[in-house]
């Protein structure tokens, strides 16, 4: 999907923007005596984009100057008198492409397939996306030989003629993992008041002329939701607009959360009365319909498109009634719990009798083994490879047991994966989800793994508005991650500081729940539906990269099996990544 487009002509470079999104606000073009910025998104304020245009403009006007970037969820053009300027957001929800030869850019671009051919592929690719769930964004490959990604938070920097000059990594606010604080350090009441100063200001930031919040009744998005209501309910000036956006199933496993739902609407219109409730029908709803138009239409192959369904369904209402923006509570679970992974600074510290009394503690509020916690957040974390391999030697004797986040899964051939560096991809993509201290990538990784972005860039022109996430803004990391296991774990109690920092708004019902109902009913669904087409789509596919990458038969066993529930959810993620890989590399032979 093309927002945007730099091409040179008679060796100067030439900005085009799409004319439909401007009228959207979705993408804004501002110019002065420096330069031009064209900035998809939003960069300070999702309500004066304007304002945020120029200020990246006027901010980066100087040669040299390496100011911090703005949040925002934004990719931006910058066209100045001796340069060009290609950059995006560090939390890069936008995307940004540029195709490159011998040093010098061509083109660039939000569709990273409008700068190549249908048959210009590059096999690396595929072997980093098929490695796990957060391959794609944060990686320079691209599907497409010679198209390479702008990566967030990155500024590259162009001559006037398309020269390639630099690649610069920006000063974003780094996040820290401190070590265990001694006494006099924060308390759980101070860090309560801080997530809320800083999660207050991450909903302001995203709020627009007509904002729509995601409820389900759950601790994130009502928090979410009703801090969005309380700053309409104070704002003297133009408060705009607020629109509660759910969808409601009246049987299954999901229709246990309606009782919550109603709950959260009726206390979120108590501080907002004017906020007008959406409430969508979804029993008719499952994973996988309609798949291989969700799958195969993305820019990039989109490995949540089997829930691409439910999400169109809610995003249509809330485009009909206008809605610029729409906040969700993704990103919540990792950034807001404690991190589990201090056990594994602990082990490394040798601090081995604190590591035993906090990881019971951990077993007992998580309501797992002890073994189970010691296993993925200590082992796993200093040994990822080696823990998969024996861990699918254990559960091995079907195609997904014991399939974790790395391994090579069975459908995918040996000599593809050898020829083109799928150990490689698995060892980096570990490195990026573990690093070399796990606390700290647990919020990068989180950032990558929010869904569903590429959905809501796919459909960004018919709805208007895209998806924000306020936890997983810089400053609502920033003030999580500052903080000791103390403060933040409470066994038996998952987001604790959250829970605290909203204890004034959330009806007390919602506040002490700890589980929620998970989507298994909607995927266990679609699969019983839509697995003998899934399956006939593999073996119908006439792509020859699906031949010579999978062995098709395996792939249909493995859907064979999840159908019948075998499987976790890691393994159900690489059978969901195959599947919407084939999809996409069959509409692109189609298109070609």
């Amino acid at each position: 999907m093309e927002a945007l487009r730099l091409d040179w002509a008679g060796g100067a470079p030439g900005l085009r923007t799409a004319g439909a999104m401007t009228r959207q606000g979705l993408v804004t073009t501002v110019s002065s005596p420096a330069g031009t910025a064209a900035v998809v998104g939003w960069a300070g304020s999702a309500r004066d984009r304007e304002a945020g245009a120029r200020g990246l403009l006027d901010a980066l006007g100087r040669p040299g100057a390496a100011p911090l970037l703005p949040p925002g969820d934004y990719a931006a053009v910058l066209v100045y008198g001796d340069r060009v300027l290609l950059l995006r957001d560090g939390q890069a929800r936008v995307p940004l492409f540029f195709r490159e030869s011998a040093g010098r850019v061509s083109a660039v671009s939000t569709s990273a397939g409008g700068l190549a051919g249908a048959t210009d592929l590059d096999p690396r690719y595929f072997c980093r996306y098929l490695t796990g769930n957060t391959a794609q964004p944060h990686t320079d490959l691209t599907p497409f030989t010679g198209v390479h990604r702008v990566l967030g938070g990155e500024v590259v920097e162009l001559s006037r003629t398309g020269r390639m000059r630099a690649r610069t990594p920006r000063r974003v606010p780094r996040v820290t993992g401190p070590p265990e604080a001694a006494a006099g350090g924060p308390t759980r009441a101070r860090a309560a008041r801080e997530l809320r100063l800083a999660l207050e200001s991450a909903v302001r930031s995203r709020m627009g002329t007509t904002t729509a919040c995601h409820v389900s009744g759950g601790t994130d998005s009502t928090s979410v939701a009703l801090l969005a209501a309380r700053l309409l309910a104070g704002d003297r000036g133009d408060p705009g607009e607020l629109v509660l956006l759910a969808g409601r199933f009246a049987h299954g496993e999901l229709a246990a959360e309606r009782a919550y739902l109603d709950l959260a609407m009726e206390e979120i219109r108590r501080h907002a009365p004017a906020a007008r409730p959406l409430v969508v029908d979804a029993d008719d709803v499952a994973d996988f319909d309609d798949f291989e138009h969700h799958a195969g239409d993305a820019d990039e192959p989109h490995p949540h498109a089997f829930r691409a369904p439910f999400w169109s369904r809610l995003h249509a209402a809330a485009a009909e009634l206008g809605c610029d923006t729409l906040l969700t509570g993704c990103g919540a679970d990792p950034v807001a719990d404690a991190n589990p992974y201090v056990l594994h600074r602990l082990a490394r510290t040798g601090r081995l009798r604190q590591l035993t009394r906090q990881a019971r503690a951990w077993a007992a509020g998580s309501e797992r083994g002890l073994r189970d916690v010691v296993h993925a957040y200590v082992v796993q974390p200093a040994l990822p490879l080696a823990t998969e391999r024996v861990t699918a030697l254990a559960r091995g004797g079907t195609v997904l047991g014991g399939l974790g986040t790395f391994n090579r899964p069975g459908w995918l051939r040996p000599g593809f994966a050898r020829a083109h560096g799928y150990r490689e991809a698995g060892v980096a993509e570990s490195r990026f989800v573990f690093g070399g201290t796990p606390e700290r990538s647990l919020y990068d990784a989180a950032n990558y793994a929010a869904a569903p972005d590429a959905l809501s860039w796919q459909r960004a022109p018919r709805d208007g508005f895209l998806l924000s996430h306020p936890f997983l803004d810089p400053a609502v990391i920033a003030t999580m991650s500052g903080l000791p296991a103390s403060v933040t774990f409470e066994p038996g109690r998952p987001k604790a500081v959250l829970r605290a920092a909203m204890a004034d708004l959330l009806p007390a019902r919602i506040a002490g729940r700890t589980l929620k109902v998970p989507f298994d009913d909607l995927y266990a669904r679609g699969l019983r539906a839509h697995g003998d087409e899934l399956i006939a789509l593999c073996r119908s596919a006439r792509h020859p990269l699906v031949p010579e990458m999978f062995d098709v038969e395996t792939l249909c066993q493995a859907i064979r099996e999840a159908r019948l529930g075998t499987g976790d959810s890691y393994a159900w993620d690489r059978l969901n990544r195959s599947l919407a890989l084939v999809s996409w590399l069959e509409r692109l032979n189609a298109g070609s």
